[in-house]
């Protein structure tokens, strides 16, 4: 499947389906890593078996500009039997780096029905991976972790609880490496939505979440309680952006946090017509693109320019 040109950070070399995109720095080499959602938006099968069966791809880059693709995970399958991976979580806790993964047993080719749990693996590279377990979490619908250190002292895990109207519930733990994770109750109500992302900036913590529209943004002192930016109806990347493939709004993305403002990460399907997902056979409304833009907060708010250069480099260096 050769994508079209536009003007997308990363297309996914295998399946053009590049998604649910997160990014972290090497602690060591100073290289950056992009693990993201390996849709296989180039096969024929029914339903949405097609968002299924999906593994970790992997980019690199040196400058956080140009990126090349390094093929898929290998160590995250757990026990027999075909399975679906999603919505990579990769963080570095000081000492290894740590990935909270959603799992899916089997290839689905129907949204609803079936399980999905969050599995934890911890590397010492981010090359080598090796299981750590699940984390019983809100319900056996779970997706979509994002993972924080709060100002509490505590680590907190964000999801997407299906089971619950598609709402962000959250779970704390004192410690990483001797848990437990213990279930704290619905962080962010509302329009159903996906992809929590929670980073520091500014002054503020935010969370970002997909409403399948754009991103609502809430903000928040402590990281617990949460207030909206603007009004129930208020996105950013909700409007088009002008770059070549990024006409659609934004999905599910990843905040790299510099010196005074951030990168946001996220994904687009530059040729989408607006239906819903699974809806049409159209080869071309499954491809999904990379793309990132720069966040700024001003009078403590969280503006993001579509249409800007975002460097990495510029941020961090």
């Amino acid at each position: 499947m050769t994508p079209p040109p536009d003007d997308a950070l990363f297309h996914d070399p295998v399946h053009d389906g590049a998604a649910d995109p997160t990014v972290i720095r090497h602690h060591l080499t100073g290289e950056w890593w992009m693990f993201y959602t390996q849709r296989r938006a180039s096969v024929d099968e029914p339903g949405v078996a097609w968002v299924h069966g999906s593994r970790i791809g992997v980019a690199r880059s040196a400058d956080g500009v140009r990126w090349r693709y390094d093929g898929t995970v290998d160590d995250l399958l757990v026990g027999d039997g075909p399975q679906t991976h999603w919505a990579p979580e990769v963080i570095f806790d000081g000492e290894r780096y740590r990935m909270y993964l959603t799992v899916i047993d089997g290839i689905p080719d129907r949204w609803e029905g079936h399980a999905r749990r969050i599995v934890e693996y911890a590397s010492d590279d981010l090359a080598s991976w090796r299981l750590v377990g699940g984390i019983p979490l809100s319900s056996d619908r779970v997706i979509d972790a994002c993972v924080a250190h709060c100002p509490d002292g505590r680590w907190r895990l964000w999801v997407k609880d299906e089971a619950d109207d598609s709402s962000t519930w959250v779970a704390a733990s004192a410690d990483l490496a001797a848990g437990p994770w213990r279930v704290e109750g619905r962080a962010i109500g509302g329009r159903p939505h996906e992809g929590p992302n929670v980073f520091e900036l500014g002054g503020w913590w935010w969370m970002l979440v997909d409403e399948w529209r754009g991103m609502a943004v809430h903000r928040s002192r402590d990281a617990v309680t949460w207030e909206r930016q603007g009004g129930p109806d208020d996105v950013i990347l909700g409007a088009p952006g002008p770059r070549r493939g990024d006409e659609t709004f934004g999905r599910h993305g990843d905040v790299v946090v510099g010196r005074d403002r951030g990168i946001l990460f996220y994904f687009t399907h530059p040729q989408w017509d607006g239906s819903e997902l699974g809806s049409t056979d159209a080869a071309a409304a499954r491809r999904s693109a990379i793309f990132a833009a720069p966040i700024v907060v001003v009078d403590g708010v969280l503006a993001c320019d579509r249409g800007a250069p975002a460097d990495l480099a510029s941020i961090t260096d």
